[in-house]
């Protein structure tokens, strides 16, 4: 009599290919429990601790970088059907990672200051910060609808609570706007992965692919409805337009390193989880995505800038509302890629992608520094250069790289990887509305750069000390651009391979 053995439901965790999302994990839990035993006047280490886990989370990614990717979480295959997994740390993921953790380690520095001078709860905040990180470095190494989702809460839901930390009105006001919208989005993304599902028989990415060319015609208008939902859903959190609309007060309510937070880690957690189903789940539609991804790429540009060119120097919080309303405008140029990958430029597109995405989180979260120690008007920049020539210069050079400007060479050439994907991809109509979006950007940048090497107000003259900490953050992004802006080649390189497998 022949025994056949039973396929093992064990499996075994590769440890090393989960670490750099599990140690934000990990070390959450850490300070929740330390902040219950700490006396009020050592919750400072609370922060340092962070600090000190989102570094070891950035050396965790170093093994990984070499050789084939790492899987893990995998469901069994057979002759007929391949082993699909749920975890898979390809270029694709660790270029996002890099960004989330990276992003995050700028924004705990910026918040070690915050924390102090807004009178946040320290424990709260820093589990908030890193429970959210985890999420978000999770969620581009997710290939199944399910994991995609829940990383996906997981980034978005301590998020809601760290705009609401501030308690002066605006921040609960703020989080309420962002709360609203965003669970709008995730009942609309439920829906449509629901209606794949029911099409498709599979929550695997790599499933989901090879059912679609063969569902039958009753399904498929239940399908198409899916793929729509679901890709609307993960475009809010890349604050698309028009669901764009919670982003300038959400900005304006929250403390700012953590609107510089929801500008680039927010966003790139939103956009890898849009561009993994898009590629990987739902190619085989890829004309039809590829052009609605266009036609939302060219609106949010356009809408971003224009909102950004209506701010007053005057206004309150203007200064953070323009960098909200320029991450605006940024988001149409990095889903201008991902579009362009849906007419057949898969390894090029997302590459393209990743590569500008790195270089905005670096330049952008080091406009938020500065923003948060010189001020949150534009007025407040009149003349910076004469108080604070380090901070001034440093504020010019990320503005430049936004706008793609010398001597922010790296800005430029992430606009360049841009348009060759979508040029590459036949979009012509999206190139020359990208390149008249460049054009207008180039106003409110200047103007803000004018201003900084402007005669000071009369009225502004004394000049106080800058903690070491956002020193040390101003300094970490600037550093970034200048090495980026030597060598480009670094993320640049990105968009010359295949990311995935």
């Amino acid at each position: 009599m022949l025994t056949v053995a039973a396929p093992s439901l064990i499996q075994s965790v590769d440890w090393v290919a989960i670490a750099p999302p599990l140690v934000p994990a990990a070390l959450a839990l850490v300070v929740l429990v330390a902040d219950l035993f700490l006396p009020p006047g050592r919750k400072a280490l609370l922060g340092w601790l962070s600090v000190a886990g989102l570094v070891a989370s950035l050396a965790l990614l170093l093994p990984l970088t070499g050789g084939r990717p790492r899987t893990t979480f995998c469901l069994p295959g057979s002759a007929a059907v391949p082993t699909s997994c749920s975890y898979v740390a390809d270029h694709f993921a660790l270029g996002f990672q890099l960004l989330v953790l990276g992003g995050a380690l700028i924004v705990a520095l910026l918040s070690l200051v915050s924390v102090e001078e807004d009178r946040l709860p320290a424990g709260e905040y820093w589990f908030l910060l890193l429970a959210s990180t985890c999420g978000a470095a999770l969620l581009p190494a997710c290939r199944d609808l399910a994991s995609l989702v829940v990383a996906l809460e997981v980034a978005s839901l301590p998020a809601f609570a760290l705009v609401a930390l501030r308690r002066d009105g605006r921040g609960g006001e703020a989080a309420l706007k962002f709360f609203l919208s965003s669970v709008t989005a995730t009942a609309v993304t439920l829906l449509g992965v629901s209606f794949v599902y029911a099409a498709t028989g599979s929550l695997y990415l790599d499933r989901i692919a090879a059912a679609l060319p063969g569902v039958p015609d009753q399904l498929r208008p239940l399908t198409a409805v899916g793929t729509v939902l679901t890709l609307v859903g993960f475009a809010f959190k890349t604050a698309a337009v028009p669901f764009h609309f919670w982003v300038p007060d959400t900005y304006a309510g929250a403390p700012v390193p953590v609107a510089g937070y929801l500008s680039v880690v927010g966003k790139a957690a939103g956009l890898s989880g849009l561009s993994a189903i898009a590629v990987l789940g739902f190619h085989s539609y890829g004309r039809d995505w590829g052009l609605a991804l266009a036609v939302l790429a060219a609106l949010t540009m356009t809408v971003g800038n224009v909102g950004a060119l209506r701010q007053r120097g005057d206004a309150p919080h203007s200064a953070v509302r323009l960098l909200a309303w320029s991450s605006v405008a940024q988001a149409g140029y990095l889903l201008a890629p991902v579009a362009a990958a849906g007419y057949g430029a898969k390894a090029s597109a997302v590459g393209a992608t990743v590569a500008f995405a790195l270089i905005y989180g670096a330049v952008n979260l080091g406009a938020f520094a500065v923003v948060t120690s010189a001020g949150s008007r534009l007025d407040d920049y009149r003349g910076l250069f004469s108080r604070r020539p380090a901070a001034a210069l440093a504020m010019a050079f990320f503005l430049l790289n936004l706008a793609g400007l010398p001597p922010g060479v790296v800005g430029l050439f992430g606009k360049v990887v841009v348009f060759r994907a979508v040029v590459d991809a036949g979009m012509g109509w999206l190139a020359v509305i990208m390149a008249v979006n460049v054009v207008v950007a180039l106003y409110y940048y200047l103007v803000w750069t004018a201003k900084l090497f402007q005669p000071a107000p009369d009225a502004v003259a004394t000049r106080r000390a800058v903690p070491a900490a956002l020193v040390a953050a101003v300094a970490l992004a600037a550093a970034l651009g200048v090495v980026l802006s030597l060598d480009p080649q670094l993320v640049l390189q990105l968009a010359s391979g295949s990311l995935f497998g």
